[in-house]
């Protein structure tokens, strides 16, 4: 069978694990560069029974699914994967599996987001790198302040305990979270999702997104945070609107965003994102670690091999 691995921006996909076990049943071709269009992706991997897909990078809908009439089984990296259309992959007798784990790498670069924002490294890195005044900025100081998750699974449970260590104040919101759950966590429930926004510092999401998540925050809810508070939006774009995110961001109505995932992604070269100067940006790299992309192309091999020999595992939906 012929296999694809869609995506692979680092070429490191044959090198993150042993693929000597399908190797004889397998021949794997791998894509480095993004395809724009269906159309690429189509002409593409038109021969492949079987294709494996980093993430949401490239999206699975009906209208692909029915031009690839070959593919037999798709891998995605995570448990869940917004952009494949589960209802036409099983209409069409496509196996999709995913891969369990994921390691602890959006809970380290959420702070990295924040430590950069607090600091101003980047213009301070810039400034020394290109003979620019010495010291221009002057820091925030974290501890004592006060941080507000949106969301307290694994993740933000996670980057709640780092920020009780920096000696902040733990505040969290989201529909379905309890007051013994925030306890558990060592964290005040917030009365709601207003006082959350209006209290807190630093405003990190780590939400799934969903119809009830989808532009959980927008104009009314910016205009509530401080205008000396970040946002860290490193879970899904669609959760923070994004017009109204520029305008605050523009308009001063926050201090800075840290950011990890957008509504298109890669970015468009001529993004305002790019360039705004209080914006600390990154390529959608929460989960680009070693450990966890050693895990993950571990689990696409397992998953490959259980299929050809008639049992899957990791099945999604």
């Amino acid at each position: 069978m012929k296999c694809a691995v869609l995506d692979d921006y680092q070429q490191v996909a044959l090198s993150m694990t042993d693929w000597s076990a399908i190797a004889d049943r397998v021949e794997v071709k791998v894509f480095a560069a993004h395809f724009e269009t269906e159309d690429e992706v189509a002409a593409a991997i038109g021969d492949c029974e079987i294709v494996v897909i980093m993430r949401e990078r490239t999206p699975f809908r009906r209208t692909l699914f029915e031009r690839l009439p070959r593919l037999k089984l798709l891998v995605t990296t995570g448990m869940r994967n917004a952009s494949v259309d589960l209802a036409a992959a099983a209409e069409r007798g496509i196996v999709v599996c995913g891969t369990p784990g994921g390691g602890e790498g959006t809970t380290e670069l959420t702070w990295a987001l924040v430590l950069g924002l607090a600091r101003k490294l980047v213009q301070e890195n810039e400034a020394l790198r290109g003979g620019g005044p010495w010291q221009s900025t002057v820091g925030v100081d974290l501890i004592g302040k006060r941080l507000g998750l949106l969301g307290l699974g694994r993740i933000g449970s996670n980057v709640a305990r780092i920020g009780q260590a920096f000696g902040m104040e733990v505040a969290a919101w989201s529909q379905n979270l309890t007051a013994d759950k925030a306890a558990a966590a060592g964290v005040r429930l917030a009365a709601s999702k207003e006082e959350l926004l209006e209290s807190s510092d630093i405003v990190s999401v780590h939400l799934v997104l969903s119809e009830r998540t989808r532009g959980l925050i927008g104009a009314r809810e910016l205009g509530l945070m401080k205008p000396s508070a970040y946002l860290i939006n490193t879970s899904r774009a669609p959760i923070v609107d994004r017009t109204a995110l520029l305008d605050a961001l523009r308009g001063g109505m926050i201090a800075g965003a840290g950011l990890d995932v957008y509504e298109t992604e890669p970015l468009p070269a001529d993004d305002p994102i790019r360039s705004l100067p209080n914006v600390l940006a990154t390529p959608h790299i929460g989960y680009v670690t070693e450990d966890s992309y050693r895990g993950f192309f571990r689990g696409i091999v397992q998953d490959i091999e259980a299929f050809l020999n008639g049992s899957p595992i990791n099945v999604i939906g």
